[in-house]
């Protein structure tokens, strides 16, 4: 299935490429990564002419920096708003009163916020560890890449770095992990890829935090960096944006920070910049 899937996320993202290479004019737009399974169009608006529009037709270093200046206009939240802001953004599409969590893919009572087993708390995708983030008012608190999860999965990934293998997480989802690092489930290695991706354009080190940058190691410790590169590349690249993930986007948009991960809407853009 995911074979599938990255074939036609890599034609999608040949066709953009040639569109985005033809544009001459602002009046010239790509349209958006779409979800393969969305049953609500909660991004169908075309974003490339607004909020984009400085960053279409560049590439690399050229497009990361305009990247960085459109999603750094945001509204930050401290860390005790984003409990509720985390029952918006991941609720449970078949099941108001519940969220989806991250790893383990388990549907849970918002009602169970909090540290003790049975709960979910507020993971840190961008463990916070990698670069001191703390949870004062910045990148601790940046909902783009803070995930409801198990309290006991969470406390299994820790601050680990991603790479692919190790043994099953108990109650995981079918996620892994080995000494230095944590493999997500199937269905959300896209959305942690373009979590971390999103992170390390934001924080470039010019708002008193830590210059965040991906890079192509395990076992980072405490310096400000996360990998590894090319698997995150790869899960990018083999689970596209899915309709969960898109509204995720869009409701953080529309009703919290007021800023887009970019990579949700043009997963093709890593490659470029990466």
């Amino acid at each position: 299935m995911l074979a599938i899937r990255t074939r036609r996320r890599r034609a999608a993202a040949l066709a953009t490429a040639a569109v985005l290479a033809a544009v001459a004019a602002p009046s010239l737009t790509a349209t958006p990564a779409t979800a393969t399974t969305a049953s609500a169009a909660t991004t169908s608006s075309d974003y490339d002419s607004t909020y984009y529009k400085d960053a279409i037709g560049k590439t690399g270093d050229s497009l990361k920096s305009a990247l960085h200046t459109i999603i750094s206009d945001q509204t930050k939240l401290s860390y005790s708003a984003v409990w509720d802001a985390l029952k918006a953004t991941d609720e449970d599409p078949d099941n108001s009163g519940n969220v989806i969590l991250l790893y383990s893919g388990v549907s849970r009572s918002k009602s169970l916020n909090g540290g003790d087993t049975g709960d979910w708390n507020r993971e840190h995708v961008w463990a916070k560890s990698h670069g001191d983030l703390g949870t004062s008012t910045g990148p601790g608190t940046d909902i783009h890449h803070l995930r409801p999860s198990d309290v006991r999965v969470n406390s299994v990934r820790g601050n680990k770095d991603f790479d692919n293998g190790g043994s099953a997480v108990s109650e995981g989802g079918g996620s892994l992990t080995d000494s230095d690092s944590f493999e997500p489930r199937d269905a959300v290695k896209g959305d942690v890829a373009r979590m971390i991706f999103y992170m390390a354009v934001r924080y470039e080190g010019g708002d008193g935090f830590a210059d965040l940058e991906v890079n192509g190691q395990v076992d980072n410790g405490s310096n400000p960096y996360m990998g590894k590169l090319s698997v995150l590349k790869a899960w990018n690249d083999e689970d596209p944006p899915d309709a969960f993930e898109e509204r995720r986007n869009q409701v953080i948009y529309d009703e919290f920070q007021h800023n887009r991960n970019p990579f949700v809407d043009h997963p093709e853009w890593v490659e470029s910049i990466w």
